[in-house]
């Protein structure tokens, strides 16, 4: 992918450009959040995306974040159009053990957080966005190959022009060094759904 189609919503503490990627060391207290059960509004995270009008499209990226040390340093996927309406998927780091596999929908100002637990001793994931009109699916694979889904979900405001692409933060007081690599935008992975059909 051309990086020159990127452009960042807000700078991370550095970035450089690599041959197939960019690395990118966040600042301490970035966060996307909003609203939900902690009841406090974080929109200060970076995010480097590109624009579509394209309805039917995945998105593809590997993540290295083998400096990730501290509670809740993450970096991901991300749909960003607005501060009260985006999704992310990521890893984010919890402790010596454990890390949360995980992504955050948000709809009208207010997000949702699903996880799943992983070891800590994961250094490497794989993104896979992809879009059918207003709805959404992020997948996940440790190969590149092989991707089992996280999630699907709906934008409520999803369904015109959009902007995708990689995103850092750490929410405490940390800072560490991410790098995606192998970034491909493609048709769409996600096949039309064949099984049950509607009521009528």
């Amino acid at each position: 992918m051309d990086l020159k189609n990127f452009n960042w919503t807000r700078f991370p503490e550095s970035f450089t450009l690599l041959t197939e990627g960019i690395e990118v060391v966040t600042k301490p207290h970035t966060d996307l959040w909003q609203n939900t059960y902690y009841h406090f509004q974080n929109d200060n995270a970076p995010v480097f995306q590109m624009e579509t009008e394209e309805k039917y499209f995945s998105f593809i990226v590997k993540t290295e974040f083998s400096e990730s040390h501290h509670r809740f340093d993450q970096c991901g996927i991300v749909l960003y159009l607005d501060s009260e309406n985006w999704l992310k998927g990521s890893i984010e780091y919890e402790n010596d053990s454990y890390q949360h596999l995980g992504s955050v929908v948000t709809n009208n100002g207010y997000s949702d957080w699903a996880t799943t637990e992983i070891e800590a001793s994961i250094h490497s994931m794989w993104y896979r966005l992809s879009r059918r009109e207003d709805d959404y699916r992020i997948e996940c694979s440790v190969d590149g190959e092989n991707f089992q889904q996280m999630r699907i979900c709906h934008l409520i405001n999803g369904n015109g022009k959009v902007r995708f692409g990689i995103y850092a933060c750490s929410p405490e007081d940390s800072s560490f060094k991410a790098v995606f690599t192998k970034m491909q935008l493609t048709d769409c992975q996600w096949p039309a759904h064949e099984g049950q059909q509607p009521d009528k």
